[in-house]
């Protein structure tokens, strides 16, 4: 079966999150990974808790498809085999601090002079340039500036982090793989590369046309917990019921929450459904109604309901859930170590090209002699590399 990728060459010098689901994104779909890690320490996700085995479970998921192969980009023949790689290569993904791939004489500049065809794609938290470029810092302070955190959480309390980390992986990881795609798409017509700068602070700052259209347009700054999408409205929000569990109602449109009004005897409400002045009220009334069953009993009445109303699962529960099964977002294949381990699905079904499950997370540095035979050293040559830690 081909693939959509398939021909593809990325070096990925990226750890932790954003950029591994970045480069796992065009490995599923057949780009040739090649995951470049420290010598004896490799990316640090690996050994994060709790442990498959001696594995981090989050590594697991983040690193299939991929090869691993070491090199000391500090010391001077690791550079240069790394820009031999660099050199017939079709994608450079980074993810060092602004000016940290220059000092280590593998930026851009230097690489596109060896491979003008170079996709080269660095993924930060601020960017290349501006006043914050060279501060650190992860998910929680790039959500904080891009004003998500702020706007997350309950009317009147604190801000409240979401649980997963949408400024890594939706603000860097995504984008930088739409970026990858623009460049090698506009490769095809110019045969020239080009330099992808992708600031997670940008990513989540382009993420709010709902609340910046609301300023733009001459309203209030919104607040956490009081747009219509927060938890203002009756209509929209969570609720627990009766054995504690919750949830989610999602009845915008008027004929969804007609049929909740109805489903309470209160057809009164739907024409209150955005007054101000009715809300509490009708979220008291909801509230009770919802507590009087358990999940359970609500999830039985659901199906024929209609209506927006969906339980809120916990993590157990999603990977059992039978569309989630139907869908294939839980998967399973062969690891030569820790045998069957599961992984998560692909959630881009593309009919001709889809995702494949190819090749089970790598060993650290188990590529390494393979990469630098097809450069054309031989065995003597890469026991010397090894012993001088260049490998």
């Amino acid at each position: 079966m081909s693939a959509a990728l398939e021909g593809v060459r990325v070096l990925d010098l990226t750890r932790l999150l954003p950029g591994p689901y970045c480069s796992l994104m065009l490995a599923d779909f057949g780009a040739e990974v090649i995951k470049i890690e420290q010598p004896g320490r490799g990316d640090y996700i690996r050994w994060d808790p709790p442990l498959n085995g001696d594995t981090g479970g989050a590594f697991l998921l983040l690193n299939r498809n991929k090869k691993s192969v070491t090199l000391n980009l500090k010391s001077p023949a690791g550079r240069e085999i790394f820009q031999k790689l660099a050199a017939g290569a079709d994608v450079v993904l980074e993810g060092f601090r602004p000016g940290v791939a220059e000092r280590l004489g593998i930026d851009y500049g230097t690489l596109q002079k060896i491979n003008p065809g170079l996709v080269y794609c660095s993924i930060t938290g601020y960017g290349q340039d501006g006043p914050y470029a060279d501060r650190a810092g992860h998910d929680i302070n790039y959500t904080g500036y891009a004003g998500a955190l702020g706007l997350t959480g309950p009317a009147g309390g604190d801000p409240v982090p979401p649980g997963v980390q949408i400024a890594d992986l939706g603000g860097g990881a995504l984008t930088a793989a739409a970026g990858i795609l623009l460049a090698l798409l506009a490769r095809q017509r110019t045969g020239r590369g080009q330099y992808v700068d992708i600031s997670m602070l940008d990513g989540v700052v382009s993420w709010l046309p709902i609340a910046a259209g609301h300023l733009f347009a001459g309203g209030d700054a919104q607040r956490r917990g009081e747009t219509r999408l927060t938890g203002r409205y009756a209509c929209y929000g969570v609720y627990r019921t009766a054995d504690g569990a919750h949830l989610a109602l999602g009845a915008l449109e008027e004929q969804f929450w007609a049929k909740i009004c109805r489903l309470f005897g209160r057809e009164e409400f739907i024409r209150w459904q955005f007054a101000e002045e009715r809300q509490a009220e009708m979220r008291a009334l909801l509230e009770e109604q919802f507590a009087a069953r358990t999940r359970a009993q609500w999830e039985e009445l659901l199906p024929g309901l209609d209506a927006c109303l969906t339980p809120v699962l916990d993590l157990p529960e999603v990977f059992a859930d039978p569309q989630v099964r139907h869908r294939q977002m839980v998967l399973e294949m062969d690891h030569p170590r820790l045998g069957k381990i599961k992984q998560l699905g692909f959630p881009v079904k593309l009919s001709a090209t889809p995702g494949q499950l190819r090749l089970p997370p790598p060993e650290l540095g188990q590529h390494t002699r393979e990469i630098l035979g097809q450069l054309g050293y031989g065995t003597e040559e890469m026991d010397r590399l090894a012993e001088s830690g260049a490998i």
